[in-house]
């Protein structure tokens, strides 16, 4: 069996993130894999660093017809056996063949372009329920969560590399700059937790009018923008607590890494989250576009130890029983022997 992979993200991402994460997986458990990819050269860097195969393809719009024909070239030439498009674009320039068709999921997308797909593979639950409510057969329609890879060697980032106290309680936040992430929110319910510090670790267009509005609500002075940043685990160490304030997110992968982290949670509760957190139990949940609940669920965990290691105790039960690196791999792997094993 070769699983040839294929996406077409943006230079940065939290889907394209975990892409990499699961192809070195994959790689690193003995898959036979290709992945064809957009030329992003840090991705094809650390893809090649991991041991994977990788060739790069312009993945353009409508009148791009060398990426269909560099894709039907590569699946033919590694005789691939399963052929897997992450997000829209990658799935519209796959072509047909003497190989399955699968499309992992990671959000509501429009069904339209996975027509003539074999499989689809869904992050959670609701966009399984999504892509059944669209008339897909449930036999091929499969679920399999995202995991998290948490660097056991990785040293806190120091805090004054950031101007940041040492003692001032410290969120995190993670993920692109837009408005879709709800950044402007958690800045407005910073204004109410005068004593906590917020990095924000990410990149986007929205930018400018965040840095904008923290300085004009009083409170950059206690806001770091920190970039787009790939040493998630120096971050978490650093943080007290992870805010998730989504007004759209349909998984969160988020969620799982402040749990693989232990550090306590609180998020909004957009689709994925929503769905995937235990309110109280491993994680704060609170309204969509409400600054005033997230500064009161902020304050709540850092008024209370006991609450926040209770939340970030359940939430490393949850990753061991439900998104470690192994149970997520090993459903891969028994997902595309399946297929395999069924087109024989």
């Amino acid at each position: 069996m070769h699983l040839t992979q294929v996406m077409a993200g943006a230079a940065h991402g939290g889907a394209e993130t975990f892409f990499t994460t699961l192809a070195a997986a994959l790689e690193g458990d003995g898959v036979d894999q290709s992945l064809v990819i957009r030329p992003h050269a840090h991705r094809v860097e650390a893809l090649r660093a991991a041991g994977c195969t990788v060739e790069t393809a312009p993945f353009g719009g409508g009148l791009d017809l060398r990426t269909p024909g560099i894709l039907r070239r590569h699946l033919r030439d590694h005789g691939a056996t399963v052929a897997l498009a992450w997000m829209n674009r990658a799935a519209s320039k796959l072509p047909a063949g003497p190989w399955l068709r699968a499309a992992r999921l990671g959000g509501y997308y429009d069904l339209k372009y996975y027509r003539g797909f074999d499989h689809l593979i869904a992050i959670i639950p609701g966009i399984r329920r999504h892509i059944l409510d669209g008339g897909w057969p449930e036999h091929r329609v499969h679920t399999i969560p995202n995991f998290c890879e948490v660097d056991a060697a990785a040293v806190p980032v120091p805090r004054a590399d950031h101007g940041t106290p040492d003692d001032a309680p410290l969120l995190l936040a993670l993920g692109r700059l837009h408005p879709a992430k709800g950044l402007d929110v958690l800045l407005h319910a910073l204004v109410e937790v005068p004593a906590a510090w917020l990095w924000i670790a990410g990149e986007g267009p929205n930018r400018a009018e965040l840095e904008a509005l923290a300085d004009s609500l009083g409170v950059a002075g206690r806001v770091r923008f920190l970039g787009w940043r790939t040493d998630r685990t120096a971050l978490m160490g650093a943080a007290d607590m992870v805010v998730f304030p989504s007004r759209y997110e349909p998984n969160g992968t988020v969620t799982v890494e402040a749990w693989a982290h232990g550090k306590p949670l609180v998020v909004a509760d957009a689709a994925g989250p929503a769905e995937m957190v235990r309110d109280g139990d491993d994680a704060l949940l609170v309204p969509k576009d409400d600054a005033a609940a997230l500064a009161g669920a902020i304050r709540r965990v850092l008024d209370s130890r006991d609450l926040g290691a209770h939340l970030a105790g359940r939430g490393l039960e949850r990753v061991a029983a439900e998104f470690s690196r192994a149970s997520v791999v090993a459903r891969y792997r028994a997902l595309m022997d399946a297929l395999k094993a069924a087109d024989a």
